[in-house]
């Protein structure tokens, strides 16, 4: 069994943030494989699963908040029993440039809060991770204002784009794509 956990905030306040751009893969990758969410509270998430190519995945947003994300994924992994091998964690990352994906096998947590939190709760950096590029275009913001903004309608067309290519990407690893096959094809800008 496989795992993919978009992460974000739970609200709808949070909705078009940078911030949730987890949240909002998760959503096109559920869409795309037409399965749906439901609450599981005593996993302190949203759940979506199905079967692709035989085998079970789940689709995970967690409603801890993004800081307290790792709760949820090191519940949800422990309860159906899936290595964090298995499981691919999808979210915004300032140091990379707006419109480019980065797929890592593993790796540290960086600055972000919640990945923070994922690989202080899991206890390991080895898992797969999909970072979406939201890198400020000017200095002066505040970087929790920022991310916790909404996308600007003007960006909104490239995000639509970046966003397809994470679901995709999702998808491929749910497929049994390797690791080399899905840097080569979704590392960067679309081609």
């Amino acid at each position: 069994m496989k795992a993919i956990i978009g992460l974000g905030n739970p609200g709808e306040k949070y909705r078009e943030n940078f911030h949730n751009l987890g949240f909002i893969a998760a959503d096109r990758l559920a869409q795309k494989l037409k399965v749906r969410f439901a609450l599981k509270a005593a996993l302190k998430c949203m759940l979506a699963s199905g079967k692709i190519g035989g085998e079970k995945f789940l689709i995970v947003k967690p409603l801890t908040f993004m800081n307290l994300s790792g709760e949820s994924a090191r519940a949800v992994l422990s309860y159906y029993k899936i290595d964090p091998g298995d499981a691919l964690v999808i979210y915004d990352d300032l140091d990379i440039n707006i419109g480019e994906l980065r797929f890592r096998e593993s790796g540290s947590a960086g600055t972000h809060n919640g990945m923070k939190s994922v690989v202080s709760e899991l206890n390991t950096e080895d898992f797969p991770r999909l970072r979406i590029g939201i890198k400020k275009e000017a200095d002066f913001i505040d970087t929790i204002d920022y991310v916790l903004s909404d996308i600007p309608k003007e960006k909104m067309p490239v995000f639509i784009e970046t966003i397809e290519r994470a679901a995709n990407c999702a998808e491929d690893f749910l497929n049994g794509k390797p690791c080399e096959y899905l840097m080569q094809n979704y590392n960067g800008k679309a081609r």
